[in-house]
């Protein structure tokens, strides 16, 4: 794979003129994961431990194969299993890897109040630094999947990196390079697209009449997608979500809110600056500070008089 370089595309709490985008000439990357090819080895879960040096406690479990159970700061991508019986009763093993879907339009990058916490490259990886995190939480409040994790010991936020690392030297991610069944395949988004396509053709002939990419438009599109079975019911596949959008609230604070209050600040700014130069800055009279000493004295003088009924004796006070 050639050499893809990190140039910034957006950044979190901060503007980048558009003159400063641009697309690589190969085109955005993407990761495709095959769940009919998936066997659930978990081999893409150890490797991407390996590859970020991370370590989850491992509990146990009873009646399921999920461990650990979630996503967390030490687990950035988990294997999901789920049992679905068919309209002809026969029982499907689903099995989907989680972890961040790197959004075309992420959530948590409109979400985050803090400058440079969250940068999307122009390659399409949405990349955290952690060293810029404030640990709000806002970020996972935006993102539809439900991926960030808030870690409880340094209240920073984690999240799969797409391997940027391993992308930006021309290698593809670990997950990837592990895989034992080619379930997972990395290149551009549009040649993932072509090989989702003609895999999508071999299911439905094989008998899987709603097979599909799972690639929604919601968010703008993702940079890891899915070829599903059951395209037509995401939420199959433990619960991923069937028409994932940004929440409105984000919207409204990004879209029209926040225009709205800097347009405030800045209205009040200028107030000021009138203000100033025309009747000049707020000054103490003569009159004003001895009513000020007046109020002072009286105030005092009433607190003496509750401490002598209450047996306290006066309280000296500093000149």
């Amino acid at each position: 794979m050639a050499l893809q370089s990190l140039d910034v595309k957006r950044m979190s709490a901060t503007t980048v003129p558009e003159t400063q985008i641009r697309e690589p000439a190969t085109g955005t990357v993407a990761k495709l994961i095959d769940v009919s090819k998936c066997i659930g080895c978990k081999a893409c879960q150890t490797a991407c431990m390996e590859w970020n040096d991370l370590r989850d406690e491992i509990g146990t479990t009873t009646g399921i194969y999920d461990n650990p159970r979630d996503l967390s700061e030490h687990s950035w991508t988990v294997m999901r299993f789920a049992e679905y019986e068919n309209p002809k009763g026969d029982l499907e093993w689903l099995i989907r890897k989680d972890g961040c879907m790197h959004c075309e339009d992420p959530g948590c990058l409109k979400a985050c109040p803090s400058p440079g916490a969250i940068i999307q490259y122009t390659n399409g990886i949405v990349d955290f630094h952690e060293e810029n995190c404030i640990g709000c939480g806002y970020c996972i409040a935006g993102c539809p999947f439900n991926v960030p994790r808030l870690s409880k010991k340094d209240h920073r936020v984690y999240k799969c990196t797409l391997c940027s690392d391993r992308v930006a030297v021309g290698q593809e991610p670990a997950c990837v390079k592990t895989c034992p069944t080619g379930a997972i395949m990395f290149g551009t988004k549009e040649d993932m697209k072509q090989q989702a396509a003609e895999r999508v053709v071999d299911l439905k002939e094989r008998g899987f009449d709603h097979a599909g990419l799972y690639d929604p438009a919601g968010v703008g599109g993702t940079h890891v997608m899915y070829v599903l079975h059951h395209a037509d019911q995401p939420s199959l596949y433990h619960g991923l979500p069937d028409r994932p959008r940004i929440s409105p609230m984000v919207r409204l604070w990004k879209g029209v809110a926040k225009p709205i209050a800097l347009a405030g600040l800045a209205l009040a700014a200028l107030g000021g600056f009138f203000h100033y130069t025309r009747i000049g800055p707020n000054e103490v009279t003569d009159d004003d500070e001895l009513a000020a000493r007046e109020e002072a004295s009286r105030i005092r003088a009433a607190a003496d008089e509750r401490r002598r009924d209450a047996g306290l004796g006066e309280e000296s006070y500093d000149a």
